[in-house]
């Protein structure tokens, strides 16, 4: 019997159910079976449309239908676009002869419907989706440098119009629950369960037995108007210029194409629509930066979830934390503590006050607050939330804790005595971990008495809306500890990545080298909006100079200073670094330490937007630097870039990154590396092994050893080798 990834059932009132179901994977997807099962499920319902009273689409799958299938997608080449541009050509043409078949069709949608799923979706007469449930819908293909390549783009056009199809749908690429998506109009009706949801289906196939699709009724206007329509007319300029706004110029094709496609679409019919749709995603399917993207946020990702840094689950079993101790109530204590309460876990809140461990809490019942106000959360369930946080100022009440994590101040006396107190108050076992960022965990681990069961975990600020936690192993931290901090992490609804102990680990380390560049650029007389400029056109969220502002030049002389004495301990030289010069001069001679004060690279006016420093153009730009040429601006984008990939291959080198996975997703959701590189070592890849060695050369040769490519990349280089 030929394998089929569509049941086909009819039942006794002629409608027919395609279920759809690939026998070979977990979820389904657009794959060759999908094709071949699709074509002959519609040949039948062509050659039977007599006999049929209506269609329902759902799916055997948790799932509804995943998508594209993007194994095959990270491999398209130029060379492979005739054969794509086929694969959508009949992948569309199936689509487009199921919602013209003259009989009512309705999508019953179990599950998560996106991309390809949804756009399988939208070619049914209607959608009905179960209600109240984590499933989610949406277009995301803009999240992996794509656009919707089977029909979804056109078909969503002509739903929603132009304005609405952009902003709601297709150009933040939005996630949505089921009653957001009806909200917006992508789903048409709401049910209970699974049983209503066939019900309902069944019931408006029979009420609505001549069922078309809007535009394919004669007479059938798009809403909001066509590009030729005055009104829209006027406002059209205004996309390209709110667009380069958004991306800030960055190297991101993707949501230009969508633009591009959906006003071009628009302007012909239906079937032409979709041809323009086809070589738009073609064109993006086979270029750089979509499998950049793919890489990081589908397989990198993926790899982090399922476990790739985690030891086995079958030594090491899942594990819940069911108390935590939160010692230090301040901007990174209350926010771990309040991550921890929305997912169930008792938390014990500990600052040296009552009072300081009180506004801690208040913290999370503000955010709390919000959240009801806007609907997105129950009152009772937040109150019960809050009541799970207990604060106080004594050890004792860390009975019970089966993690505890200090986020008190960057001292290791201090630390040292927090863990002290904590293995002396919790249970025996605890896992005793420090949100340090930069002091080797190795070094903290000395003050306790089970080293085994120490290990970091540095979140990233805020810590209720910044995905990552950063687990860094010390060299006595056992696998059983690692596999606890792991499964921690993601049960507060985290993204974990591993590393292995060193000064300033991963994140802080690269994070670095990013802030350090800027600021030396301005001690080379560089205008600081060029810098800033430069960093946002190489798709940094925020400047070299703001950012350093955000985390005080106070705080960094205080890691340099202890760095350089730990250094001196160790009979080692400290590598100075020219923008040093620049932070000490801001420092001493004029009194500007950062945000927290008002005065840093920028000026804070109250109630007013922050400003770059006048002084800075005064001290520090040089008058040849003032207008610098395009292939000058080009090489201050790169070394920004240039310097985190280095950094973080020296990294991989030295042993502390030990995943090509968790050093891409690191660089992104830790310290913001431009999503379109795919990351920091997937950028290497794309520049090419060859040329970035190359590259860094010359940069090196121009700015100093910083930029000197490690020996890993020169031996990767010479065997064409990528980082995988």
């Amino acid at each position: 019997m030929t394998q089929s990834a569509i049941r086909w059932e009819k039942d006794a009132d002629n409608i027919v159910t395609l279920t759809l179901d690939d026998p070979n994977q977990s979820a389904n997807t657009m794959n060759e079976l999908y094709r071949k099962s699709m074509g002959e499920a519609v040949a039948r319902l062509q050659a039977e449309k007599a006999d049929i009273a209506g269609v329902i689409l759902t799916s055997a799958k948790k799932t509804f239908f995943a998508g594209g299938d993007l194994r095959l997608l990270i491999q398209a080449t130029p060379e492979y676009a005739d054969t794509m541009k086929a694969e959508l050509v009949e992948i569309n043409g199936q689509l487009r002869k199921l919602e013209t078949l003259g009989k009512p069709v309705v999508a019953a949608l179990n599950g998560t419907a996106l991309g390809g799923g949804l756009e399988i979706a939208l070619a049914a007469h209607r959608r009905v989706a179960i209600g109240g449930t984590k499933a989610e819908f949406g277009l995301p293909e803009v999240s992996l440098g794509l656009l919707p390549g089977g029909g979804g783009l056109t078909r969503v056009t002509r739903m929603l119009g132009i304005q609405n199809a952009l902003m709601n749908v297709l150009m933040q690429g939005q996630r949505m629950k089921a009653e957001k998506a009806q909200s917006i109009g992508l789903i048409d009706e709401l049910a209970s369960d699974a049983e209503d949801m066939l019900a309902k289906a069944r019931a408006w196939i029979k009420a609505n037995p001549a069922a078309q699709q809007p535009w394919d009724k004669s007479g059938y206007k798009m809403p909001g108007g066509t590009p030729s329509t005055p009104a829209l007319a006027m406002n059209l300029p205004a996309f390209p210029a709110n667009l380069r706004k958004q991306t800030k110029n960055a190297n991101y094709p993707a949501p230009k194409a969508i633009m591009s496609a959906v006003v071009e679409g628009a302007q012909v019919d239906f079937d032409n629509a979709l041809k323009i749709e086809h070589r738009y995603f073609v064109h993006l399917a086979c270029g750089k930066q979509a499998k950049n993207q793919i890489k990081a946020f589908f397989f990198d990702l993926q790899k982090i979830n399922g476990g790739g840094s985690r030891p086995s689950k079958e030594t090491y079993p899942a594990w819940k934390a069911t108390k935590v101790g939160v010692l230090g109530a301040g901007m990174m204590g209350q926010g771990i503590a309040y991550v921890a309460a929305s997912v169930g876990v008792q938390v014990v809140l500990l600052d040296q006050t009552l009072e300081a461990a009180e506004r801690g809490k208040a913290y999370t019942k503000g955010l709390l607050d919000k959240r009801v106000s806007k609907g997105r959360l129950d009152a009772a369930k937040a109150e019960a939330t809050l009541a799970l946080i207990q604060t106080t100022d004594s050890h004792a009440d860390l009975k019970g804790c089966d993690i505890v994590i200090e986020a008190v101040f960057e001292d290791r006396g201090i630390k040292a005595k927090a863990t002290e107190l904590s293995e002396a108050n919790a249970l025996p076992d605890v896992l005793m971990c420090s949100n340090t960022s930069t002091l080797p965990i190795t070094g903290l681990a000395q003050a306790s008495k089970k080293p085994e069961n120490y290990i970091g975990l540095h979140f990233f600020s805020p810590v209720d809306k910044m995905p990552l936690v950063e687990i860094i192993r010390g060299e006595k931290t056992s696998d059983a500890a690692l596999a606890k901090a792991f499964d921690f992490v993601l049960q507060i609804r985290k993204t974990p990545i591993v590393v292995n102990d060193s000064r300033g680990f991963f994140t802080s380390r690269v994070f670095g080298t990013f802030t350090y560049e800027g600021i030396a650029m301005l001690g080379e007389g560089y205008h600081p909006q060029s810098i800033e400029q430069a960093a946002a056109q190489a798709g940094m969220p925020v400047g070299p100079l703001a950012v350093t502002d955000e985390v005080t030049m106070e705080l960094g002389r205080k890691v340099r200073v202890q760095t350089i004495k730990d250094l001196e301990a160790e009979g080692k030289a400290y590598p100075a670094h020219p923008a040093e010069k620049v932070v000490d001069r801001l420092m001493d001679e004029f009194g500007r330490n950062g945000k927290r004060t008002g005065k840093g690279f920028y000026d804070y006016p109250e109630g007013g937007k922050k400003v770059i420093w006048p002084g800075l153009v005064e001290h520090f730009v040089k008058p040849e630097k003032v207008a610098i040429s395009e292939a000058e601006f080009e090489e201050l984008k790169e070394r920004l870039l240039f310097r985190q990939s280095i950094e973080s291959a020296r990294c991989f080198e030295e042993g502390v990154l030990t995943s090509v996975a968790d050093a891409n997703i690191g660089s992104i959701f830790g310290i913001g590396m431009a999503p379109w590189t795919g990351g920091v070592l997937q950028y290497i890849n794309y520049i090419g092994l060859p040329q970035f060695v190359k590259r860094a050369d010359e940069l090196a040769a121009k700015h100093g050893d910083r930029f000197t490519p490690p020996q890993l990349l020169r031996d990767m280089a010479a065997q064409g080798k990528t980082f995988q």
